[in-house]
């Protein structure tokens, strides 16, 4: 078995750079081991970060939603979620990462150091999230809280004004495309009085569900008002992919 003699010294260069000291550093040393590095090294006994990953994953979306929901006690439902959105998707955690230099402590493949995978965001997202995971189940749930609100203070003013001051269909596709991973489809439906007075229908899809629908006088202003209803619906929108059977066609009314 082959365990880097400077792992150790790794550990505590992080430790000093994020301002803790983990009681478990086992749990440190995972969240730092990249899939490609056992990939390399089949005789290492511990895991990859993939596990500590997913719990991360979670614990960032709770501490973020639970921080937004009291900083901002009139902000509607939807622009909450997209503001989450922006701050626990994968560009700002990796900037979050590179913040504290994360790539240069974790352990990778040869291959993979190779190729960039030090500064590849999706690499650096993982780890990040890896981190927050072994965080909190080394110290709980209050210490990765300041933790992660140490990076997301800094960063909240413009992540409230490039989330909320985008126009609706950029907003709905960016939050589709990171909860869902689908891009939102626009589908006229109507197009109704005179000429010179008609009044345009507009849904838009996410995948096979319906999520909002909208009208005005031109059929882009019709999609950006399908667009604002199917924010104001993200949760009715989720339970629909809940349940594969259920579409939310006969439910929708124009906004």
């Amino acid at each position: 078995m082959h365990v880097p003699e400077d792992i150790y010294t790794q550990i505590n260069a992080l430790e000093q750079e994020i301002g803790v000291v983990f009681h478990d550093k086992s749990l440190l040393q995972r969240a730092l081991t990249h899939r490609s590095y056992l990939n390399e090294m089949p005789d290492v006994p511990w895991e990859d970060n993939e596990r500590l990953e997913f719990l991360g994953d979670a614990v960032l979306d709770f501490i973020v939603a639970e921080y937004l929901y009291h900083r901002f006690p009139e902000m509607s439902e939807g622009d909450l979620t997209t503001v989450r959105s922006y701050l626990v998707r994968r560009r700002t955690l990796a900037t979050f990462a590179r913040e504290i230099r994360l790539g240069q402590y974790l352990l990778m493949g040869a291959g993979e150091v190779r190729s960039g995978g030090r500064e590849r965001e999706a690499v650096l997202c993982a780890a990040f999230e890896a981190l927050v995971g072994a965080l909190y189940l080394d110290q709980g749930l209050e210490t990765a809280r300041q933790f992660i609100l140490t990076f997301v203070d800094r960063i909240l003013p413009q992540a409230v004004n490039e989330a909320l001051h985008k126009d609706a269909k950029s907003r709905l596709q960016e939050w589709s495309q990171a909860t869902l991973h689908i891009t939102p489809r626009y589908v006229t439906v109507a197009s109704e009085g005179p000429d010179h007075a008609k009044v345009f229908t507009v849904e838009v899809h996410i995948g096979p569900v319906v999520a909002g629908r909208g009208q005005g006088a031109s059929k882009q202003e019709a999609a950006q008002a399908a667009a604002e209803h199917a924010l104001a619906r993200v949760d009715e929108i989720l339970t629909a992919f809940g349940n594969t059977s259920l579409t939310l066609e006969k439910d929708v009314e124009p906004k």
